[in-house]
C-alpha cells in the first residue's frame, strides 16, 4: 500500500544507564499496538548498521555515501520533496488535494493511518469518484511499532505519505513508468541504485519494469504473497505491489542480496495495484474498474535526498531533536547512543502530538485520547531523564513541551496549517497535561515507597525475598508512568527484585485488550455495493418542502434487498427524492409516514411509519420505519410527509447551536472549538475543547448572547458557494464533518457563519427563546453544553415555573424569598446534625471510659481492640483518641464498629512509644480493613480505615489483636 513505518520486532530492551553524563535510564514504555491489516513496508530484520555512516551530522563517510544526480542536499528540503511530488503529478493530470484529519471519518478505523483511506468510498463503489486521479500529502499516525522509534533509522509515530491515485484512469504501465520518472528524473536518484520487487506471479509487472522502464532482471526480485500481495481483508478489493528500493551499498553487487537487510535497503516507494476482488470462498475475479494506491515516505526519502543516516535527522524532525538537545544542555553531535536515541524519541512523539490536537483529539483516559496522553508521557519521561527540566528559559518549575511544540507548529504549514491558528490551544492542551503528570510522578514515587515498604515487611516476617509484584510494577508504569527499569533499579537499591514475568503478563493483557480497537482499513463488496450500483443518489428536497412524491427504488429486510414488504415488516426504503432529512452535521434524521394510494380509486393502500432516516452508500437515503397498513412494493410511487412539529424543533435546536457557538468564542475566547453535537428534536448538545468549567457569570452572559440574538429576529442566509471561498469568507466547519468542493455556507448575518448542511429556522425568533440545562467535563480537556430551544424551552420554562410554585407554596415564601429560606433551613439543619454528632462522640467517649481498665498488658504495652457496636466513625475517633490519652505510654489502641447500611468503620491509635516501636498505624489498619472488604490508612500514630462487610468485623478484630501482640513481641526481643 504505502511507505509505512511497522517493520522489525521489539528492540531489545537496552541496559539500565545513571545521567547524562553516563547514559540515561532506559525507558521501556510501549503504546498499545494499532495492529494493520494489509501489505505496507516488507517487515525485515532488525537494523545491523546505519546505511550512511556519519560523523555526527557533518559529511558522509565515503562507505554507503549517496550521490543523487547533480542536486545538492541543500535544496531537498521536506517541504520541497513534498512539493515536487505533488506538482509532478499536477502536471500529469492528478488533482491535488488536501490531507484528510487524523481522525478519520470511518467507524471501523482508529486514527488515519494510510493515504488511500480518504478514498475508500470509492475504492469501494460507494461512492463516485470526484476526480480521475488525485494526488495528496497525508498525515498519518501508526504507534503498533513504538518500541522501535528511536531505535531504527525509520519508524515513527508521525509521518507524511506521499501518494497518487487513479479511480479506474489509469492502471500498471502508467504507475510504474511515472515512479521511475519521478524518482530518477525528478528526485534524480541512480538508477544504478535502484531495486524492484513486484509479485511472484505478475509476470505484467515484471516485464514492464525490465521491458520498458530498462531495470536489469538481477535487480528485479520477485516476492510472495505475504510480501508483495495486498488484501484488506478476509474479502474485498486486493491485488499485486511493487515497490522501489534504495541501495546504499551497490558495491556489495546483485548476488544474493536481500531486500530485507536493513542494513543496506530501503523501501520507499510502494505501487498497489488493485485489480481483484477477494470472494468469500478466497477466489479472485477481476474488478470492473482497477484502481492505483500508492505511497511515498517523505521522512524516507528526504533521509535519502539529505544524505542524513536516518530519518530523524532530516530537516522535518531534526529541528525539535535540536531544541531538546539545548534545553537539556548537551549536544547531539557528541551525544551517546542512548542520549541521541531519547532525543529522536522526543523529536518523533512532538511531532505527533501537535498534529493530533491541532485536529482535535484531547488526551484523556479513553479512545484516541487516550494515544495521545501515552505519547505526552513518553516525552515527559523522557525528557526528564535526560536533564530537561523547565521551560529552558531558567524556570525548572516550568513546563518544556510548549516550547518543543513551537518548534514543531513552525514546520507546520505545508502539511497543516491549522496547527498555527491553533497554537495557543496546543500550547495550552501540552502543558496542563505535562504538570498534571509531573504530579502524577510524584504520586508514583510515594506509591512506589509503599510498596517497597510493604515487600520488605511482608519478606521480613515471611522469612522470604522481598519482591515487587508483576501487577504493582505494572500499576507504577502504566498509571503513573514509572518505566519498568527504573522501579526494577529502585528497588534493587531497597534490596528488592521485582517480578518481570508478573509484569510481562500485564502487559500482553493490556496489549490483548487494545487490538480490539478499529485500527485496521478494512474494505468488503457485500449486497449494499450491488444496491447502489442500480440505484441514484437521493434527490433532497427539505429544505424547501416537507411533503412530496417519490418512487420506491429499492427494499431491504434485515440488509437484504426484497421487492415487497407487508404490514408489520421493518423495512428500510430507498427513494428517488425525499423531503426527509438524513442524519449528518450532528443533526438527527426526520420522523414522519410514506403513504401508497390505489392508481385508480385514490384510496390510502398503505402507511409506512418513519422513525429514522441514514445516509448510506454515498448520498442514498435510507428511510427506516414499520408498515403500518397494506404492503409497499419497488417501483411504486409514494407520498412522503416529514412530521412538521418534530422539524421544526431540530431547525430551532440546530441554528441555537450555531448561535452558542458564537457565544461561546465571544465569551471564553477564540481558541474554543467543536468537539462533538447533537441537534434532536427536544434538546441540543453541544461539545467543546476548553480546560476548566465554564463559571456561572460565564454562562449567563452565553445564555443572554444567544437569546438577545434570538430577539433581533435576523433573517438567516444560506448559499453554497467553494470550499476554498467560503473558508476564505470565515465559515467555520464542523467538527467531523466531511466536505465536497461546494458547500452549502448557514450564515446569521454579524453572528455566525458555518459550513452546514442541516435544517434551520428562517428567522432566529422562531427560536423562541434558549436555556441552559447544564454544563459538564465529559473528558479531560472537552466540556459539554446541554440546552433546550423553540417549544422545548418553552414546555421547560413552564415546568420549572410549576416546581418553583409548589416549593413557594411548601416554604410558605415568595418566589423571590425561596433562597433565603432554604439557606435558613441548611443551616438549621447544619446545627442540628453537628449536636447529633458532638452527642454521638460524648456517647462512644462514655463507652471508651469502661474500655480503659479492661487494656492488656504486652510486654509492658497497654493493648486495648473492641468492637463498639454501631457508634459511627466520628464517634470512634473520639473514643480512640480518649484511650491513647488516657492509658499509659506506649500503648495501642485499635476500634471497630458497624454504624449502619452495611458499612464497617476502623480506627487505629498508638502512642510515640509504639511508634518508636517501628509498628504505623496507617500499614497496620490498612491490611486489617481488606478483611472487611475495604481498606484506609493514615499517619504513623493514627489512621482510619473502611469497609463493606460487617459479618467480618468480628473475625477482622480478632486478626488485629494476634497481630498487634505479634508485632510487639517481636521489636520487644
Amino acid at each position: 500500500m504505502e511507505a509505512a513505518a511497522l517493520l522489525s520486532p521489539a528492540a531489545s530492551r537496552p541496559l539500565p544507564l545513571l545521567s547524562t553524563n553516563a547514559p540515561a535510564c532506559r525507558l521501556h514504555s510501549l503504546l498499545p499496538p494499532l495492529p494493520v491489516s494489509g501489505r505496507r513496508l516488507r517487515p525485515s530484520a532488525r537494523p545491523r548498521g546505519l546505511g550512511c555512516a556519519r560523523d555526527g551530522r557533518g559529511s558522509a563517510r565515503k562507505s554507503g555515501v549517496l550521490e543523487v544526480g547533480t542536486a545538492s542536499s541543500g535544496e531537498w528540503s521536506g517541504d520541497a520533496i513534498r512539493r515536487r511530488f505533488l506538482d509532478f503529478y499536477a502536471a500529469r493530470g492528478h488533482k491535488i488535494l488536501p490531507s484528510s484529519s487524523l481522525v478519520p471519518d470511518d467507524p471501523t478505523v482508529f486514527l488515519t493511518i494510510a493515504g488511500m483511506l480518504q478514498f475508500k468510498p470509492i475504492f469501494l463503489g460507494k461512492e463516485p469518484r470526484r476526480v480521475p486521479c488525485a494526488t495528496t500529502s497525508q498525515k498519518c499516525i501508526r504507534t503498533n511499532d513504538i518500541e522501535n522509534v528511536g531505535r531504527t533509522s525509520r519508524h515513527q509515530t508521525f509521518f507524511e505519505m506521499l501518494g497518487n491515485f487513479s479511480f479506474g484512469d489509469y492502471f500498471k504501465k502508467e504507475a510504474i513508468t511515472w515512479a521511475w520518472e519521478l524518482t530518477t528524473k525528478e528526485f534524480g536518484l541512480p538508477p544504478e541504485r535502484l531495486w524492484i520487487s513486484v509479485f511472484e506471479d505478475d509476470d505484467e509487472a515484471f516485464s514492464i519494469w525490465h521491458n520498458e522502464v530498462g531495470v536489469p532482471k538481477e535487480r528485479i526480485k520477485r516476492l510472495g504473497e505475504d510480501d508483495n500481495f495486498w488484501t484488506s481483508g478476509a474479502t474485498g478489493p486486493c491485488g499485486p505491489c511493487s515497490e522501489i528500493y534504495y541501495d546504499f551499498y551497490p558495491e556489495r553487487g546483485t548476488s544474493d542480496a536481500d531486500l530485507g537487510d536493513d542494513s543496506r535497503f530501503i523501501e520507499f516507494y510502494n505501487l498497489v495495484f488493485m485489480q481483484y476482488n477477494k470472494k468469500d470462498d478466497g477466489s479472485l475475479e477481476p474488478l470492473k474498474q482497477k484502481n492505483i494506491d500508492t505511497g511515498m515516505g517523505l521522512e524516507r526519502m528526504a533521509r535519502i535526498l539529505q544524505k542524513v543516516p536516518n530519518n530523524y535527522e532530516t530537516d522535518l524532525i531534526f529541528p525539535i531533536i535540536e531544541k531538546a538537545a539545548s534545553m537539556a544542555i548537551v549536544s547531539y553531535t557528541t551525544a551517546n547512543d542512548a542520549m541521541k536515541t531519547d532525543l529522536k524519541i522526543i523529536g518523533d512523539h512532538m511531532r505527533a502530538v501537535v498534529y493530533l490536537i491541532s485536529d482535535g483529539v484531547i488526551p484523556s483516559n479513553i479512545g484516541r485520547g487516550y494515544v495521545v496522553r501515552r505519547l505526552i508521557r513518553r516525552v515527559v519521561r523522557t525528557g526528564r531523564l535526560i536533564g530537561i527540566r523547565g521551560e529552558g528559559h531558567g524556570n525548572s518549575e516550568g513546563a518544556f513541551l510548549p516550547s518543543l511544540a513551537e518548534v514543531a507548529i513552525s514546520l507546520s504549514s505545508e502539511i497543516d496549517p491549522d496547527a498555527e491558528s491553533r497554537r495557543k490551544s496546543i500550547l495550552g492542551e501540552l502543558q496542563r497535561e505535562e504538570l498534571r503528570f509531573v504530579q502524577t510522578l510524584e504520586r508514583g514515587e510515594k506509591l512506589l515507597d509503599e510498596l517497597l515498604d510493604e515487600a520488605l515487611s511482608s519478606a521480613g516476617n515471611n522469612g522470604g525475598k522481598p519482591c515487587l509484584s508483576g501487577k504493582d510494577v505494572f500499576l507504577l508504569y502504566d498509571t503513573y508512568g514509572f518505566p519498568v527499569e527504573i522501579t526494577a533499579e529502585i528497588a534493587g537499591e531497597r534490596g528488592a527484585s521485582v517480578d518481570m514475568k508478573g509484569f510481562d503478563m500485564e502487559m500482553e493483557n493490556q496489549r490483548k485488550q487494545s487490538q480490539a480497537a478499529h485500527n485496521v482499513v478494512k474494505l468488503s463488496v457485500g449486497n449494499e455495493t450491488e444496491i447502489v450500483k442500480s440505484i441514484p443518489d437521493t434527490e433532497f428536497l427539505g429544505y424547501d418542502s416537507l411533503s412530496a412524491t417519490a418512487v420506491v427504488k429499492g427494499l431491504l429486510v434485515n440488509g437484504n434487498p426484497v421487492n415487497v414488504v407487508s404490514e408489520g415488516s421493518d423495512v428500510e426504503i430507498l427513494l428517488d427524492r425525499t423531503p426527509f432529512y438524513a442524519e449528518s452535521g450532528g443533526q438527527v434524521g426526520d420522523n414522519g409516514f410514506l403513504y401508497v394510494y390505489g392508481e385508480e380509486d385514490a384510496k390510502q393502500k398503505a402507511v409506512v411509519e418513519i422513525n429514522d432516516v441514514q445516509k448510506s452508500l454515498g448520498n442514498i437515503f435510507v428511510h427506516k420505519g414499520t408498515i403500518k397498513q397494506g404492503s409497499v412494493e419497488v417501483g411504486k410511487e409514494i407520498d412522503a410527509a416529514v412530521d412538521a412539529k418534530l422539524r421544526q424543533g431540530a431547525k430551532a435546536h440546530h441554528t441555537a447551536t450555531h448561535l452558542l457557538q458564537s457565544a461561546l468564542r465571544n465569551v471564553i475566547g477564540s481558541e474554543t472549538s467543536q468537539a462533538g453535537s447533537l441537534v434532536a428534536f427536544d434538546r441540543l448538545r453541544f461539545d467543546f475543547n476548553f480546560h476548566r468549567p465554564l463559571s456561572e457569570e460565564e454562562l449567563i452572559k452565553i445564555e443572554s448572547l444567544v437569546n438577545q440574538w434570538v430577539g433581533s429576529s435576523t433573517h438567516l442566509e444560506t448559499k453554497v458557494m467553494g470550499l476554498q471561498d467560503a473558508k476564505n469568507a470565515g465559515a467555520i466547519a464542523m467538527f467531523g464533518e466531511k466536505y465536497g468542493e461546494q458547500v452549502r455556507v448557514v450564515e446569521v448575518p454579524g453572528v455566525s457563519m458555518e459550513l452546514c448542511g442541516g435544517t434551520h429556522v428562517s428567522n432566529t425568533a422562531e427560536i423562541r427563546g434558549f436555556k441552559i440545562i447544564s454544563e459538564q467535563g465529559i473528558a479531560s480537556g472537552v466540556r459539554r453544553i446541554e440546552a433546550v430551544a423553540g417549544d422545548a424551552f418553552v414546555e421547560y420554562v413552564c415546568a420549572r415555573d410549576n416546581y418553583m410554585r409548589r416549593l413557594c407554596s411548601s416554604l410558605k415564601v415568595k418566589a423571590e424569598d425561596v433562597n433565603g429560606r432554604v439557606d435558613t433551613i441548611l443551616e438549621e439543619l447544619r446545627t442540628t446534625r453537628n449536636e447529633v454528632s458532638a452527642l454521638r462522640s460524648k456517647i462512644a467517649v462514655l463507652k471508651a471510659t469502661s474500655l480503659a481498665s479492661k487494656a492488656t498488658n504486652f510486654d509492658n504495652v497497654s493493648v486495648v481492640v473492641e468492637n463498639m457496636g454501631d457508634v459511627d466513625a466520628d464517634g470512634l475517633k473520639s473514643a480512640a483518641e480518649y484511650l491513647v490519652d488516657t492509658l499509659e505510654d506506649p500503648a495501642a489502641v485499635i476500634l471497630g464498629s458497624s454504624p449502619g447500611d452495611g458499612k464497617v468503620s476502623l480506627v487505629a491509635a498508638f502512642s510515640p512509644g509504639v511508634v518508636k516501636m517501628g509498628i504505623q498505624a496507617g500499614k497496620f489498619v490498612g491490611s486489617i480493613a481488606k478483611l472487611c472488604g475495604g481498606g484506609g490508612g493514615g499517619k504513623p500514630n493514627f489512621a482510619q480505615a473502611g469497609g463493606r462487610k460487617p459479618e467480618n468485623l468480628p473475625g477482622a478484630l480478632e486478626k488485629a489483636r494476634d497481630e498487634i501482640v505479634a508485632a510487639i513481641s517481636s521489636k520487644s526481643r
